[in-house]
């Protein structure tokens, strides 16, 4: 029963959601066939053939209609034909997203460790020099433009020292699979995923000593010391266990933020990914490229919630009973 009101209220959020991806790219100004052809092209156009490219792209019915085709394009797995580059969105959509996954994957992994790790290790050493420089080093991080963080690991590693290549995400004279071609991947994934994995280890950091603090201050840790419980194990078995919900909920949560640092990240690094998928299909005015995208992106933060919602009574029995 639980988990069946779960899932109603996601698909709620859902419904919200594909709404809002249609009407967001429609609210911007201009119209795909203003960036789609020459300007040149564009003042000499009859209205008729101004009418023809509409119709070939769909634009020319009614937003109702276009709402319905759209609604039904998602749940039948088509998504139109992007105007900008000319083939579905889906297949655009897909040859950009194992990019996006890479870092993302790579960043979460790394951030979730780290936060984790940083943020038990200083609340079990409140007060001391790991904490207190923790806490500085969170504050500024935590206050750092991604785009700024990333100029940074530019300006140092890429400008000055001359280590690591600052655009793409593979090197365009290797042959992919190739040895040559596996490590130029890997150095134009170290400032990218450093960039992101700093972004959003601020956040896990915070609430693994925000959860351990306030775990560590509960009467039952107060009991345990008086049954003779050892430090180590009061720790581990008893205030780690109990601040692990908050701590998985906000690493899940972070995949939206992943989501929206990405954007950013991938601007910068000139990095082929969804990210900067977006950025070509705003300049484009490309809706149905951006619905495709925008619905990719929204799934991916409901399911990360959803799996954080389903994955409660496996971490804390009492939400089972809830």
């Amino acid at each position: 029963m639980v988990y069946l009101r779960i899932v109603l209220q996601y698909a709620v959020v859902l419904i919200v959601a594909l709404s809002l991806n249609f009407a967001l790219p429609r609210i911007a100004p201009g119209e795909p066939i203003d960036f789609l052809l020459p300007e040149d092209v564009l003042a000499n156009m009859s209205q008729e053939e101004h009418a023809q490219v509409m119709r070939e792209f769909g634009l020319d019915l009614p937003v109702s209609t276009q709402f319905s085709n759209y609604v039904t394009g998602v749940f039948s797995g088509d998504l139109g034909t992007s105007v900008s580059y000319g083939m579905p969105v889906w297949e655009v959509v897909l040859s950009r997203l194992p990019w996006t996954l890479l870092l993302m994957g790579w960043a979460l992994v790394l951030s979730a460790i780290a936060g984790s790790a940083l943020g038990v290790a200083a609340a079990k050493l409140k007060g001391g020099k790991l904490d207190i420089m923790s806490l500085v080093g969170v504050m500024f991080l935590g206050s750092a433009p991604p785009f700024w963080v990333a100029m940074l690991l530019i300006t140092l590693f890429s400008a000055h020292l001359g280590w690591l290549p600052s655009y793409g995400a593979a090197p365009l004279t290797a042959m992919p699979g190739s040895w040559d071609w596996i490590s130029g991947v890997a150095l134009r994934l170290i400032m990218p995923v450093t960039a992101l994995t700093l972004f959003q280890t601020a956040n896990i950091l915070l609430t693994a000593r925000s959860a351990m603090t306030i775990a560590l201050g509960q009467d039952y840790i107060t009991f345990a010391r008086a049954k003779g419980a050892s430090e180590n194990r009061i720790f581990t078995a008893h205030a780690f266990r109990n601040a692990c919900l908050p701590i998985y909920t906000n690493i899940m949560i972070g995949i939206g933020n992943l989501v929206g640092g990405a954007l950013v990240i991938e601007t910068v690094f000139s990095y082929p990914g969804i990210g900067s998928l977006i950025v070509e299909g705003v300049g484009a005015r490309d809706y149905n490229l951006l619905q495709g995208v925008f619905l990719l992106a929204t799934l991916s933060v409901v399911l990360a919630n959803l799996a954080a919602d389903l994955g409660y009574p496996l971490l804390d029995p009492r939400a089972r009973r809830a």
